[in-house]
């Protein structure tokens, strides 16, 4: 599980630099940023907050996300 405080802090690491960069916490499974669009999956209870990985999911609509996010989603 992430630490509510964990969830509160966290902020897109692209869009933060220039905006707010809010993310938010979907199915406890994956952090949307709210400006850029990009998905950072939770696997093994830890956010990837790289922006390559973001990348990777930005195009995929929030309802088609897979849940729990696949261990492959950072690769």
């Amino acid at each position: 599980m992430v630490s509510k405080e964990l969830i509160e802090i966290l902020r897109c690491p692209d869009c933060v630099q220039n905006g707010k960069g809010e993310l938010e916490f979907y199915k406890e499974a994956w952090f949307v940023c709210a400006e850029c669009g990009r998905k950072y999956p939770v696997i093994d209870e830890i956010p990837v907050m790289l922006i390559e990985v973001g990348d990777k999911w930005v195009s995929t609509p929030k309802d088609q996300l897979e849940v729990p996010a696949p261990k492959t989603a950072a690769d």
